[in-house]
């Protein structure tokens, strides 16, 4: 049965015209009253919103503000059976990948070196993959994959690879790739899978490189969220990509 209005109470508002879907607030709403959709943060429904506003403070460009108008009074029953529901969602993917699409083999390689080729100046380098493992997409790769075990990890929005032209070079060789579109993926799903896969395994340490654009910036709020709900302090460095391919910045975010 669906439940009565409770008159005027405070509630999140959402300006479609200033959100870019970074999903930044997504991350700070732990009711998971909010959710990415068409590009855009929207409120999945009135009663998961206690109205706080603990989402407000992430937002980059100022499209959450709280109002007073009519809705659904806040059900933290409802809240809590929303959030046992996604999260089984997320944990439906299993440790061991069973056989099916490709895209879901598990596989470990030795990623190949740069060779010479004989056919060309001595200048001249073909740079082979520096890829170790299968698959690379966070929501296919499960928390107990061997390769995530005392691994130096990098998290990518998938954009980086590429508008970098020395990605393989400069950021994957050594390291175990994780990527996706904090955009347009679950935000909520991710903080999840990385949660998860703090708590199992041992990362030695993390690298989250993201474009410049403003929906990317939630990708290492992500992470942080992760490894603060995991209890787990990894030294993360992130790094900016121009849209034309350079390095903007890096920083050192935990120590």
């Amino acid at each position: 049965m669906e439940r009565p209005m409770n008159g005027v109470r405070k509630i999140i508002e959402i300006d479609d015209g200033l959100c870019n879907g970074c999903g930044a607030c997504i991350v700070s709403c732990i009711e998971g009253a909010l959710q990415i959709a068409d590009g855009k943060a929207k409120l999945v429904a009135d009663k998961y919103c206690d109205g706080l506003g603990a989402c407000l403070g992430e937002c980059p460009t100022g499209a959450l503000r709280v109002v007073e108008r009519r809705a659904e009074e806040f059900d933290e029953e409802a809240v809590k059976h929303h959030l046992a529901e996604h999260k089984e969602t997320a944990q439906q993917m299993p440790d061991t990948l069973p056989c099916g699409c490709p895209s879901t083999h598990l596989q470990t390689f030795a990623p190949k070196i740069p060779i010479q080729e004989s056919s060309h100046p001595s200048s001249y380098m073909r740079t082979e993959s520096a890829l170790s493992h299968w698959p690379v997409q966070i929501r296919l790769v499960p928390v107990g994959a061997p390769f995530l075990q005392h691994a130096d990890l990098l998290v990518i929005a998938d954009c980086t690879a590429v508008a970098y032209p020395d990605f393989h070079q400069d950021f994957l060789n050594g390291k175990v790739v994780l990527m996706g579109c904090p955009k347009f993926d679950d935000v909520q799903g991710y903080v999840e899978k990385f949660t998860d896969i703090f708590r199992r395994t041992t990362i030695r340490s993390i690298t989250a490189l993201v474009m410049e654009v403003p929906c990317c910036q939630g990708l290492p709020v992500i992470v942080k969220k992760a490894m603060d709900d995991a209890g787990k302090a990894i030294p993360m460095e992130y790094v900016v990509i121009r849209l034309q391919g350079g390095i903007l910045k890096k920083e050192q975010l935990v120590a």
